[in-house]
């Protein structure tokens, strides 16, 4: 991850573009990505974007995606970007709980009121085409409850805090057809954004 500490009035946005390649495509085929995926590595691609931090500084990191809406991801980050909207950390392989990401080869997940660890079904996440922003602070939630127990402070969403899902962030996915979690009845996930809106 590249740290820019230059005063914010100069800071322009980059965003790029790229294939899938090496040392980031052994890693993803070895921890997001198996035989019988929906989608071929060679249909992803690599959106590299600047994005301010939690501390307000300008930081870059990559998202892989489906070829197929690189280019709208690039917009929305940069539209992102030009709303100042803060994100910890945007990393394609990381555990640590509160990192956008996107591409991961895995079915959806369950509403935290039913349990279980798998729907059955493929998530958008595994054809490239969702995104979730900081998932600590944008929680899955069903029942009133989470499985993240550090996302049960913004279980409240009456009142905004940094990195929570802002009406200007999801217009922002919105303005590209996107889906937002946030809206649907029910089970809310309010990290997730998808092309299809599930």
């Amino acid at each position: 991850m590249k740290l820019l500490a230059l005063p914010l009035a100069v800071l322009a946005f980059h965003g790029s573009m790229q294939p899938l390649r090496p040392p980031l495509r052994t890693q993803i085929a070895e921890h997001r990505w198996h035989r019988g995926c929906p989608v071929p590595l060679s249909r992803l691609r690599v959106v590299s974007v600047d994005y301010f931090g939690f501390d307000g500084r300008v930081r870059s990191g990559p998202l892989v995606v489906n070829q197929a809406v690189a280019g709208p991801v690039l917009r929305v980050f940069r539209g992102l970007y030009a709303l100042h909207f803060r994100i910890r950390q945007i990393e394609p392989i990381n555990d640590s709980g509160d990192q956008t990401s996107s591409f991961d080869c895995r079915d959806a997940v369950p509403s935290p009121c039913s349990g279980g660890s798998s729907t059955g079904h493929w998530s958008m996440h595994a054809y490239g085409e969702a995104i979730d922003l900081n998932p600590i602070e944008n929680p899955y939630t069903g029942c009133g409850k989470t499985r993240e127990r550090r996302s049960r402070p913004y279980l409240d969403r009456s009142r905004l805090r940094k990195g929570m899902a802002t009406p200007a962030a999801v217009a922002a996915f919105r303005s590209i057809g996107w889906g937002w979690g946030g809206a649907w009845t029910g089970t809310k996930d309010y990290m997730h954004f998808s092309s299809n809106g599930h």
